[in-house]
């Protein structure tokens, strides 16, 4: 799952976190960026039961709030260091297997928080851990993309900011894309989530912006929806001029913030269809109907 000793990578956090991301204190508008209109359906649903949850979940104590989906996403920053990466990972070297941050005492449980909390209950998965299978045994670390957790983390956060059923809770990030882009199309319904070009949509605070890992690099919106394919999603945490930042997680085996550069009109791509971003080919924005 990673591609940089996360320790170095911590080091360089903390020079990093007062300058350049200072802004993430206290998320800003993206620039030239209102807030999408609120959606139609219920803001706030009560849930089920599921003891997996917590009573502020299940009994809908707040509507789903784009300012709570931001704080939690830096919450967890926080909590693992306030890591930023912005090296081209094409460029990195192997890990030190010993050194993943997720399998150190304090993270892997925390992982294993995403799992339990981010998807649905019948979900093997959520007995995972960053290193720990569903029986409890180790997994190798080298062995780990199996029990890859970018999607959990997107999961989680969006089920405790409080997304209810109108979020599709998943363990791959492809399942929410698809579904997205189906929402787009009309052919699905339900969801809180819609699909937005690269090249027209300006992401906003507390959209998800989504790329092809991989063969499916090649893939475009227009491709959409495709079925599996290996990808990575982060949330929009705060924008300025020509940049936004995002939060991800099992990003270099830790919740990292990463810099995404935006083109003038404040979009990840080009006219064309072309990421502007030389290390990430962004495939699609997922705009997050927030009911405030």
């Amino acid at each position: 799952m990673s591609h940089m000793n996360w320790r170095a990578a911590v080091a360089l956090a903390a020079a990093l976190v007062l300058s350049a991301c200072a802004v993430n204190k206290h998320p800003a508008p993206v620039a030239g960026r209102t807030a999408p209109a609120p959606p139609t359906f219920s803001s706030c649903v009560q849930q089920t039961g599921d003891p997996q949850e917590p009573p502020f979940i299940r009994q809908c104590y707040e509507p789903f709030s784009r300012a709570s989906a931001v704080a939690i996403a830096m919450r967890e920053w926080r909590a693992w260091g306030s890591v930023v990466y912005d090296a081209d990972p094409r460029n990195e070297l192997p890990p030190d297997p010993n050194t993943k941050a997720e399998r150190q005492d304090g993270y892997w449980q925390r992982v294993g928080e995403y799992w339990w909390l981010g998807l649905n209950q019948n979900d093997p998965a959520t007995a995972w851990t960053g290193k720990h299978d569903e029986t409890g045994a180790d997994f190798a670390p080298e062995g780990d993309s199996q029990y890859a957790w970018s999607a959990a983390f997107i999961s989680y956060v969006m089920r405790m900011a409080g997304a209810g059923p109108s979020f599709p809770y998943a363990r791959s990030h492809v399942d929410y894309i698809d579904i997205a882009a189906q929402e787009t199309a009309g052919t699905a319904q339900g969801y809180s989530i819609e699909a937005q070009p690269p090249a027209t949509y300006p992401p906003a605070l507390g959209d998800l912006i989504c790329f092809g890992r991989g063969r499916a690099e090649r893939l475009r919106y227009t491709d959409l929806p495709t079925g599996h394919f290996p990808g990575h999603c982060g949330i929009v945490v705060s924008g300025q001029p020509g940049q936004i930042s995002i939060i991800g997680g099992n990003v270099e085996d830790a919740v990292a913030l990463t810099h995404v550069p935006l083109t003038a009109q404040g979009t990840l791509a080009t006219p064309d269809g072309v990421s502007i971003d030389p290390r990430y080919p962004w495939l699609v924005v997922i705009r997050v109907l927030y009911a405030r």
